[in-house]
């Protein structure tokens, strides 16, 4: 066993926690409950930092130097990791264009709503400003 390779087996460890992570957010995203979303909990969110420098720390002459299965094992692991990313970015991606979609339909529809004038009425109804009970960021 290489000196590496406890470093390595715990770098392997981390991905696939924060793969089970990245799964659990997936699945709640699909029932539509964002609050249950893993990846906002504190924990994960020091495990993530944890995996950032452990991936730093295991660089390519390392992982060459690791015995061959444990060398595959972290190949495989880190497609995965990859692959369950990469759904999970594909996701939150239409979460967040659905919301956005929506907020700009309402935002329209006050907006609509705010420049109406009467048709029957002598003069033009005054146009009142909202409050801004609801705030909008078009840059979002």
């Amino acid at each position: 066993m290489s000196a590496e390779q406890p470093r390595i087996e715990r770098l392997i460890a981390l991905t696939e926690r924060l793969t089970v992570a990245l799964e659990a957010d997936i699945a709640a995203l699909e029932r539509g409950r964002a609050r249950e979303m893993r990846s906002i909990e504190p924990d994960i969110q020091q495990l993530t930092a944890f995996y950032g420098r452990e991936a730093a720390a295991v660089g390519p002459a390392m992982a060459k130097a690791a015995l061959p299965a444990t060398r595959a094992r972290l190949a495989q692991v880190t497609k995965r990791f990859r692959e369950t990313l990469a759904l999970h970015a594909r996701i939150l991606a239409r979460v967040r264009n659905a919301s956005e979609g929506l907020i700009r339909a309402v935002a329209q529809d006050v907006e609509k709503r705010r420049q109406a004038t009467r048709p029957y009425a002598r003069t033009p109804a005054p146009v009142t400003r909202s409050t801004g009970a609801m705030i909008y960021n078009s840059v979002v």
